[in-house]
């Protein structure tokens, strides 16, 4: 519990207290285990102990990876991904169609608020993954634009 180093009349005590149960102490001295009986009521002290666990967010199941493009990207080929988890509202485009950087591409219902989600590269659409109605997780390939 607690230590500490006494000295009477030159000799050197170490003391460590190990248990105090209302006016009795269970005491160790230089190695002999000691009770002692104490004129009054002691109360052990009580120091709150900090304890953290490590903590580990609950998302992180899968290796991290990127959720949208980098800018420094090469433009023209690439995927589109979903921002957040929703509903799809609405598909503005089929595969085939050319876009501009800029364009409508998809309508996302994500927490009760639409999001439109735009082209962020020129091309053609390759392959539209998100159909209207589907429910889409953060980060899954809703279309794919080529060259």
């Amino acid at each position: 519990m607690k230590r500490f180093k006494f000295t009477i009349n030159g000799n050197i005590y170490e003391v460590e207290i190990q248990n105090i149960d209302g006016n009795l102490a269970e005491v160790e001295v230089n190695g002999t285990n000691y009770k002692v009986e104490v004129d009054k009521q002691l109360q052990p002290t009580k120091t709150p102990r900090l304890m953290r666990t490590v903590s580990v967010p609950s998302t992180d199941v899968a290796p991290s990876t990127a959720k949208f493009s980098s800018p420094a990207s090469p433009k023209g080929t690439g995927n589109i991904k979903s921002p957040l988890p929703g509903a799809i509202l609405d598909v503005f485009v089929r595969e085939g169609d050319q876009v501009k950087i800029g364009q409508k591409l998809i309508l996302l219902e994500a927490m009760k608020m639409e999001n439109i989600i735009h082209a962020d590269k020129e091309g053609k659409v390759v392959t539209v993954n998100a159909r209207k109605g589907d429910n889409v997780m953060e980060g899954d390939v809703l279309l794919i634009i080529g060259d």
